[in-house]
């Protein structure tokens, strides 16, 4: 099977629209999460704080008619995808073929806001004034489409959607389209615009997020025995995945290689984990087995680290069973998402980023607001300050609901 690489990453999250903004603010333990800005908050709402983006402006990434009939889930997507494709130097309207060139970019709740809002509108007996672009607008998929369209991209082009798995299955569909040899470069990755009534309304139902509304900057902690739910946030990431003698030859500059992908599911219950993580050990074990490395030679792992009761203690139990007690003990782990908070069908993507980012750089971000050791977590997840360490080898974990596990082998070149 033919190689596959980075060329190029484009990123929009709660702590920085763009790549080395987000990477710095990673670095140095910046906090993402505030109290919702984004709606007006009813009185005895539940959960009033997200991770939102600051001064986005979606005219620098696109015209103003695409903005206005696109979801926030699609300008997030629009505008990272735009981001990674200046970043990788590639100019698709020269590209001899546009049949070789494709994209896949998933969203794992699409324009709920969208939803919502004409939803309101007919409940209101308006039904006259609903949208005619509330379905494009809505449907998960159009991220994909869009970006298509923006670009000239006439490949393989799908919208993946599997709950926070969504941004690394992602990716790795368009490494299997690379490496079979379908396409030559695809746009990858995943976005999410949820900060809307109703979509914090029923996650909070859920009792997944975090209740911690008096202290924002301290809400999510990842691992610590005091956690008690994630942090929902809106963004995305999209990354120039390559066909490696393709960028060898144009001169691209490569961040890394992505040289494993592990998928299974626990078939075990909606929204919780295995209770013996062997679904998702075994991910990571076929992820790892592919890249041809074993756990001792894994440097760093971004887990998935939501700050739930049920994860962080599964996901401890994973990362053991697939690496092995004495690796897993050895290991540098950090969930990035105690700063940017979980943006569920972006997540793996804006993750997969940061493990590039830290075989490039040499640094590993921390976990933020660890305090408290938990016995159920112990192994060594980077608290609170971040970390020199040469990686060779990374793994990205996302752990999503339905059961859903995705892991990345990310390799240095």
């Amino acid at each position: 099977m033919r190689r596959v690489v980075i060329t190029g990453m484009g990123v929009l999250s709660p702590i920085g629209n763009s790549l080395d903004t987000f990477w710095n603010n990673a670095v140095a333990g910046v906090n993402g999460i505030a109290t919702i800005a984004k709606f007006p908050i009813p009185e005895g709402f539940p959960v009033t704080i997200a991770g939102e983006l600051k001064d986005f402006d979606p005219a620098r990434y696109m015209d103003v008619k695409t903005a206005r009939r696109s979801a926030d889930f699609t300008l997030y997507a629009v505008a990272a995808a735009k981001m990674a494709v200046d970043d990788s130097g590639i100019d698709f309207k020269a590209e001899p073929d546009p049949y070789r060139c494709g994209c896949t970019v998933g969203s794992g709740v699409g324009g709920i806001e969208i939803t919502e809002k004409e939803v309101l509108r007919m409940e209101r007996g308006r039904t006259a004034k609903v949208s005619p672009f509330s379905i494009p607008e809505m449907i998960a998929n159009m991220a994909a489409g869009t970006i298509a369209i923006e670009h000239g991209l006439r490949g393989p082009n799908y919208g993946v959607v599997s709950a926070c798995a969504t941004g690394l299955h992602s990716i790795g569909a368009a490494l299997r389209l690379i490496q079979h040899g379908e396409a030559d470069v695809m746009l990858a990755g995943g976005a999410e615009g949820p900060i809307c009534p109703i979509a914090v309304a029923s996650f909070a139902a859920l009792h997944a997020l975090s209740t911690r509304n008096d202290d924002p900057a301290h809400a999510c902690r990842p691992f610590d025995r005091d956690r008690n739910g994630f942090i929902m946030s809106e963004g995305g990431a999209v990354l120039v995945l390559e066909e490696y003698e393709r960028a060898k030859r144009r001169g691209a500059r490569i961040y890394c290689e992505v040289a494993g992908f592990g998928q299974t599911c626990d078939a075990y219950h909606m929204t919780a984990p295995m209770p013996d993580g062997e679904a998702g050990a075994r991910a990571m074990k076929s992820a790892m087995a592919e890249a041809g490395v074993d756990g001792a030679a894994v440097d760093y792992i971004n887990a998935h680290g939501t700050s739930t009761p049920m994860n962080d203690k599964v996901e401890t139990l994973v990362i053991k069973k697939a690496l092995g007690e004495e690796a897993a003990r050895k290991v540098a782990i950090s969930s990035t998402k105690s700063m940017t908070g979980h943006l569920l069908g972006g997540t793996g993507a804006l993750e997969t980023v940061a493990c590039a980012k830290a075989i490039e750089t040499g640094v590993i971000p921390p976990t933020i607001n660890y305090t408290t050791p938990d016995p159920d977590c112990d192994l060594d997840y980077t608290p609170n300050t971040a970390r020199e360490r040469r990686v060779d080898v990374a793994l990205n974990n996302s752990l999503g609901f339905g059961g859903h596990n995705a892991v990345v082998a990310l390799r240095r070149v």
